[in-house]
């Protein structure tokens, strides 16, 4: 697959048959596109082609909301090639970008740039300046450009009710199990293992610190989770903390810790990804160490009980 993070000096495309948007999270609804995206181009033996933004446009257009991503972009590049995209261009999102007339968006952007023989839009997408330009003015342009028009009906995008917007409010109640379902895969971080205060290891629980490798990234609500952990290439199980750690300290600092089962390795600089499969309940404060020892006891017998049954 082809990768062009600028939209300067791009070869000829075959017959493109190309998409457009942020393809946040890559979820089920953002795949019904994708295969449509690929089949016209297997039909008229074409380049199938996906145009995404960076940085997440909302961060320029209202950068005092705050907006956490589901899917950094390395990730999302790789989830656009394994649905098999051709290529993905990575259009650099900048004011003066934002500023060009749906016209201008469709002429100097669209057609100059791409030349495309079809184009595949969501019945609900916007371009150009304050979002002016919409599906109507793509249909009254395809003369002018000599382009096919293929619209996305409303009815195969919402049929699942599912949006970028939808997995970020399951993510923040600690709903992973939904967000995977809209996704069709389970949610993810990716971090470093950095050393931590090993408190952990006095009770029998030692864990891995993670400092995440993308700050950016959304973090599911505080609690503790049943996770499988991918460490160079292999699965294994755990459980996983995301909170303060108020029975041990009363630092304000949010920490990601993993007890991986099974696992007795200094992986110390190494990289995790932490696969989220069910949050198991929220933080607790506990009276001491013993009566916080008898709780984890009791997650690891859960986390084990539910990544048995999810592996079965």
């Amino acid at each position: 697959m082809g990768v062009f993070y600028s939209t300067d000096k791009l070869p000829e495309f075959r017959n493109a048959v190309l998409t457009i948007g942020t393809f946040d999270g890559v979820h089920l609804g953002h795949q019904k596109i994708l295969k449509t995206v690929t089949d016209e181009a297997q039909k008229i033996n074409g380049e199938s082609i996906v145009l995404t933004f960076h940085p997440h446009p909302r961060k320029l257009l209202f950068p005092q909301q705050q907006l956490e991503i589901i899917t950094p972009l390395e990730e999302k590049i790789n989830f656009l090639s394994s649905f098999g995209i051709d290529h993905v261009i990575v259009v650099p999102f900048t004011k003066e970008f934002s500023q060009l007339s749906a016209k201008d968006y469709i002429r100097d952007f669209l057609v100059g740039k791409f030349h495309p023989h079809t184009v595949v839009i969501g019945y609900d997408h916007h371009f150009g300046s304050d979002r002016s330009g919409n599906i109507t003015l793509l249909k009254a342009e395809q003369k002018t450009y000599n382009y096919q028009l293929i619209e996305i009906p409303e009815q195969l995008i919402d049929e699942a009710g599912i949006s970028s917007t939808k997995i970020r409010k399951a993510l923040l109640e600690g709903d992973v199990k939904e967000s995977a379902a809209m996704m069709g895969r389970f949610y993810s971080l990716k971090g470093t293992v950095v050393k931590g205060k090993q408190l952990g290891r006095t009770i029998g629980y030692p864990t891995a610190n993670i400092q995440l490798k993308n700050t950016e990234q959304l973090l599911p609500a505080i609690g503790v989770y049943a996770v499988k952990v991918n460490y160079e290439n292999a699965l294994f199980g755990g459980m996983l903390s995301i909170g303060y750690n108020p029975t041990v300290t009363e630092e304000k600092t949010i920490k990601i810790e993993v007890n991986i089962f099974e696992f007795n390795r200094e992986i110390y600089g190494e990289q995790l990804e932490i696969l989220f499969l069910t949050r198991m309940r929220g933080e607790e404060k506990f009276a001491s160490l013993d009566d916080l020892k008898k709780q984890l006891q009791a997650d690891e017998h859960y986390a084990r009980q539910l990544i048995q049954n999810e592996s079965e």
